[in-house]
């Protein structure tokens, strides 16, 4: 049985994702590492011993068809979440013995075997963990209750899954979404790949909704978990090893900082975290992410975002007489 982590990340961001690959051997060895790269090294000048000794996998070379379509329509942040679960599907189509495939975003580092995750998905197919579990203290600081109702209950930056239909059926479902309706868009409904998984345990059965604080803690969870010991294997709240932690909005730029979305907490109230991210800062530059930072990704390009009702009634009705969809578009 193979098991497998990707990430995906730019070459600008190739220093975290060599961190977080470091992290998941360590402690993982039985897992394969793979990085599915929205970028083109053939179009880059980016030092060949830069680069992360795990494979790298190329998005023109996963067979997205209408790739340009999607490339011209999303900037570069939509366009990365965009193709999480075209990336997903590649990797259970091309690694037939794989029966584990977890998305991890390079900003996260893995302190513990995933055998928590292994887990949750022996009796269901699709592992989500939320954002909190627990009620903020107040509304007049970032992040709140009133911001995930506009990005998401789940946190996607982390998702477990296992060799099934309902698997199956949910990438499906997510690829045919996130195709033309991945935006940054809250007016409308939308914040990239995320507010979808909203849907997932409902449309699903078997879909995992773990309650472990030692499971993507992060800026956003900062309220509900501390870190209870000082060395490794970390606590959470002195009871839940820390599994992995999400350094989402960190930059070793602005040491300071907790994370650049948020300002409910400084190092100086959440100490307990302080050593996690002077370790990270450290592991970052030491794998090259003063010289990667300075790539520019291939894919990077003004955005031409044309009506979303427009992309969907087209691509629903493709094969409807022409005069029909016209009018159909006119009625929108």
């Amino acid at each position: 049985m193979q098991k497998i982590v990707i990430t995906i990340c730019s070459i600008n961001y190739l220093a975290q994702a060599k961190t977080l690959g470091d992290s998941l051997m360590k402690h993982n060895p039985d897992y394969t590492f793979l990085i599915g790269l929205v970028d083109r090294l053939d179009a880059s000048q980016v030092d060949k011993d830069l680069l992360p000794p795990y494979t790298l996998v190329e998005l023109h070379t996963i067979g997205i068809e209408d790739l340009d379509e999607m490339c011209a329509r999303y900037d570069i942040t939509e366009l990365n979440t965009a193709v999480k679960p075209y990336f997903l599907d590649y990797v259970y189509q091309n690694y037939p013995e794989a029966q584990f495939v977890h998305y991890f975003d390079p900003d996260i580092i893995i302190y513990q075997p995933l055998t928590e995750i292994e887990n949750g998905l022996k009796d269901h197919s699709l592992f989500l963990t939320p954002h909190t579990l627990k009620a903020y203290p107040d509304d007049a600081c970032s992040p709140n209750e009133r911001g995930l109702l506009n990005t998401g209950l789940y946190n996607l930056g982390f998702i477990g899954t296992k060799r099934s239909e309902t698997t199956h059926q949910f990438l499906q479902w997510w690829k045919d979404r996130l195709f033309d309706q991945c935006y940054i868009d809250l007016a409308n409904g939308m914040f990239v790949d995320q507010l979808w998984v909203n849907f997932a345990p409902i449309f699903y059965e078997d879909v995992f909704v773990s309650r472990h604080l030692g499971l993507n803690m992060a800026y956003w969870n900062l309220h509900e978990r501390q870190i209870t010991n000082d060395n490794e294997p970390y606590l959470v709240n002195d009871k839940y090893p820390l599994i992995f932690f999400h350094f989402s909005g960190y930059s070793p730029e602005k040491p300071t900082e907790i994370s650049k979305y948020q300002d409910r907490y400084t190092f100086q109230e959440k100490g307990d975290v302080a050593s996690l991210f002077d370790y990270y800062a450290q592991a970052l530059i030491a794998n090259g992410h003063k010289e990667l930072k300075k790539y520019s990704c291939y894919y990077i390009k003004p955005a031409v975002k044309a009506p979303v009702k427009r992309y969907l009634r087209v691509r629903k009705y493709a094969s409807m007489p022409f005069r029909w969809i016209i009018r159909q578009i006119e009625n929108a």
